[in-house]
């Protein structure tokens, strides 16, 4: 067997952190060509030894869940039944058989997670602390209002452009009748 731990990796290969390869279109091509044990063995492969992944993308890798040194006496004795006839195995033995060669199924692989309850609460409580922020800097750390932004001031100011007649055609005065003092009807 070809040892790939030692191979020059693909161009345009990546491995993340969990020495997952991630490559190119070139490189997955090239990958997609090799025979699938290969492939396993070279996107699995962490220091020396395969590293099994559940992965929707990558489904079936050629390792196994449970390394054969993990095995307990009744789990040996089953593995032993495996190379036998299958129509005899019960369906409790199927299962644990695949229990042995996979930790998820596809349905479990598929299960969502409850993930975004985490993440709605974790926005939610930013924005709580954004908001009890923003509090604390309205009442005692902003300055307050200008004069101008008081009720007082603003009708004032609507009296004296309609006084000096600003905008008579669209605008304020446009809409004042100056001979009844009155808004028009």
């Amino acid at each position: 067997m070809i040892d790939h731990a030692s191979r020059t990796p693909f161009p345009y290969e990546h491995r993340d952190f969990t020495g997952n390869c991630e490559g190119s279109v070139m490189a997955v091509n090239m990958l997609r060509v090799t025979s699938r044990r290969f492939v396993a063995s070279a996107c699995q492969r962490s220091s020396s030894t395969l590293a099994y992944a559940d992965r929707l993308d990558y489904p079936a890798p050629p390792c196994r869940f449970v390394d054969d040194v993990d095995l307990s006496a009744d789990m040996q004795s089953l593995k032993a039944k495996e190379q036998g006839d299958w129509k005899s195995l019960s369906v409790d033995e199927k299962r644990a058989l695949y229990r042995l060669s996979f930790d998820k199924s596809y349905s479990e692989m598929r299960a969502p997670t409850g993930e975004w309850k985490y993440i709605i609460g974790g926005v939610f409580g930013l924005l709580s602390v954004a908001i009890f922020f923003y509090g604390l800097q309205k009442k005692f750390i902003a300055p307050p209002l200008p004069i101008t932004m008081t009720k007082e001031w603003q009708q004032d100011q609507m009296k004296y452009n309609i006084a000096i007649r600003n905008n008579p055609v669209t605008g304020l005065a446009s809409k004042w009748d100056y001979e009844k003092n009155d808004w028009k009807k």
